[in-house]
């Protein structure tokens, strides 16, 4: 009886109507390195507790809603190879309007490294020329917690 009462509360809208309604309930809008968190650990099983550094991109809309998060590279355990066109490529598949950079130190440490500040750099450039912003980078630790370099005033 309850299933029908629910497909009978549903009827009343078209497809298109239940897929937004369903998408507005799931989107995190991103205003501080806070609201990436959650929806990182989740998205990418526990991801401060990896071994090795894992960087990521999660690329964002118009509005800063989360459209994906995607891992670009998995490396050692100080450190991972890098490249614009890795994390540009998910960026315009995704048709991103911005972008949060971000890896995890499997060290614990939350303090950036010239390596980290300098592939921020590089990669803010490249958003710039290509129209899609980098809007953050972010180091997770496992015994920390997050850093934003945003936050920092690093960017």
């Amino acid at each position: 009886m309850v299933q029908y009462e629910v497909y009978e509360k549903f009827m009343k809208y078209s497809k298109k109507q239940l897929i937004e309604m369903l998408a507005k309930e799931k989107a995190t809008q991103v205003t501080s390195p806070a609201d990436v968190y959650l929806p990182i650990m989740d998205k990418l099983d526990k991801l401060r507790f990896k071994e090795q550094e894992h960087f990521f991109v999660i690329t964002l809309d118009g509005a800063h809603q989360i459209i994906n998060i995607h891992i670009t590279s998995m490396g050692l355990v100080n450190r991972t190879l890098v490249h614009p066109r890795e994390i540009f490529r998910k960026a315009i598949a995704d048709n991103s309007s911005a972008v949060i950079i971000g890896h995890n130190h499997p060290s614990g440490s939350l303090e950036p490294s010239i390596q980290d500040q300098d592939i921020t750099q590089r990669l803010k450039k490249a958003g710039d020329i290509i129209g899609i912003k980098v809007i953050d980078h972010i180091i997770i630790s496992s015994t920390k917690g997050i850093f934003s370099m945003q936050e920092a005033h690093m960017l």
